[in-house]
């Protein structure tokens, strides 16, 4: 009765008629299905999933048992599976050895680069692992040794990871791309180069490729590549196989008076290092044959077994695995992901595959009580877009992850979009985010959510995502 009388007299006084605010569970099935309802998502799944972190109260859920392609949101498996299998202080260890003898400063036998995998060997983002760093380290071990002249080849050896670089299920449209860079057992500058392209003078007019540096081999490179729009960004792809000496690069750059630059993968790393070995020997005065480059899949095409050092003159250590995966969760870099699926399989089983190793991190979340099925993965990356995996599953890591004593160093990892700790992820018509957010009122959420086969333009998908998470910050 008094409820009825506070409606009359509000309505008579022409007075707006308080609202009570939604509670979060409402407030998000209310705005998700105005997102369902849009035009964009007529063909589209939805998946979004909420927990209470410290209780694991379901907040809301929404498909979260429906298995959808992820992308980068993928890297959170294999991150916090080779926190705990690895531990933060693990490294790589790569050394420098010969076979032969030494005899007058002429090393009769071979050189030989011992690679374990290492995927920030030769990379520019820390001081330690700078190529010419790293060069001059093993130029300096050499002439330790006394070594004046090489007789032999340069041997780097891969041989612990398995000559396949590039998982199962990758596209042919991004493997010649720098984030499509496959992962060997000697990797070197994170597998990629820098290709300088000219726009023409006009849109529509064909742009010229300034050929790459000669040590990476490429015999030719068929360019189709015209100029677009001023301001249109960079629509080129470089389609490039690994061991391939013949790449194909087309689409579109945008029209500008600079050279406009793009980055592939080398198609043989292994070997770029040994050549660039070669280079630095010579010009720190001993004498080699630079190019004098022998491959273990030489050996392999041969039928002959791979030789292997009986001296070690040099070992280098990698960053520890808590600074590698601040850039691989941070920068989403594809290699470090698929380096540390293939680490897991050889230091568990010996074999360094990313086959084994996928199967190593779907155990391990097994016996974390994700079931199997909810992880239906192929790289440990998340760029094949045959993965599949739940929005539970991705929660399930993340509430595992703040158990453990290397939480800090991942939540420190996780990149901070729209003021919210979390991984994201895009492959073509797939986007999905999954991390951490506190409320105004200090309630503590762990979310994910994932779309998958949405219509129109990526922007407006997280838009519309971001608007849906943005409930969680309260108000």
């Amino acid at each position: 009765m008094i409820y009825k009388l506070l409606i009359f007299l509000f309505c008579s006084l022409g007075l707006a008629f308080p609202v009570f605010s939604q509670t979060v569970p409402e407030a998000l099935a209310a705005a998700l299905q105005k997102v369902e309802a849009d035009t964009s998502m007529k063909h589209a799944i939805i998946s979004l999933y909420v927990v209470d972190a410290a209780t694991g109260a379901v907040v809301f859920d929404r498909n979260s048992q429906t298995g959808l392609a992820p992308a980068s949101c993928q890297k959170l498996f294999t991150s916090a599976a080779a926190f705990d299998m690895l531990g933060p202080e693990y490294r790589y260890r790569t050394s420098l050895g010969y076979r032969g003898k030494i005899e007058k400063g002429v090393l009769k036998g071979d050189l030989y680069i011992l690679g374990s995998g290492d995927p920030t060997l030769g990379s520019w983002r820390y001081d330690s692992t700078r190529e010419g760093v790293v060069l001059r380290r093993w130029v300096a071990a050499v002439a330790r040794r006394g070594i004046k002249k090489l007789e032999g080849d340069i041997i780097p050896d891969d041989s612990r990871w398995e000559a396949q670089a590039v998982p199962g299920g990758w596209i042919w449209e991004d493997i010649g791309n720098y984030y499509g860079a496959g992962c060997w057992g000697l990797n070197w500058h994170e597998n990629q180069y820098d290709l300088r392209i000219k726009p023409g003078a006009a849109e529509g007019d064909a742009a010229k490729v300034v050929e790459p540096a000669g040590e990476l081999e490429i015999d030719g490179m068929i360019n189709q590549v015209k100029t677009g729009a001023p301001g249109s960004g960079d629509h080129a792809n470089i389609y490039l196989a690994p061991y391939s000496p013949l790449a194909f690069v087309g689409g579109t750059v945008p029209l500008q008076k600079q050279d406009f630059v793009i980055s592939g993968s080398i198609a043989i790393p292994p070997r770029y290092a040994g050549v660039l070995l070669g280079e630095a020997l010579q010009k720190g005065g001993i004498v080699s044959a630079s190019r004098n480059v022998k491959m273990r899949a030489e050996f392999l095409m041969e039928e002959k077994a791979m030789s292997h050092p009986d001296t070690i003159i040099d070992t280098y250590l990698s960053p520890s695995l808590d600074s590698i995966n601040y850039w691989f969760l941070r920068k989403s870099i594809n290699l470090y992901g698929e380096a540390l699926v293939k680490t897991l399989a050889y230091e568990k089983t010996g074999a360094g595959t990313t086959e084994k190793g996928v199967e190593i991190v779907r155990d391990f979340w097994s016996r974390h009580g994700i079931d199997k099925s909810a992880i239906h993965i192929v790289d440990g990356s998340g760029l094949s877009p045959q993965n599949r995996v739940t929005t539970d599953a991705l929660v399930s890591v993340l509430q595992y992850a703040r158990t453990r004593p290397w939480y800090p160093a991942f939540y420190q990892a996780l990149p901070e979009f729209n003021g919210m700790k979390m991984k994201s992820g895009s492959i073509g018509g797939a986007r999905s985010f999954a991390g951490y957010q506190t409320s105004t009122d200090g309630k503590e959420y762990v979310f994910s959510i994932i779309i998958n086969n949405y219509d129109g333009s990526s922007a407006e998908v997280v838009k519309k995502m971001l608007g849906l998470l943005n409930i969680l910050k309260g108000r």
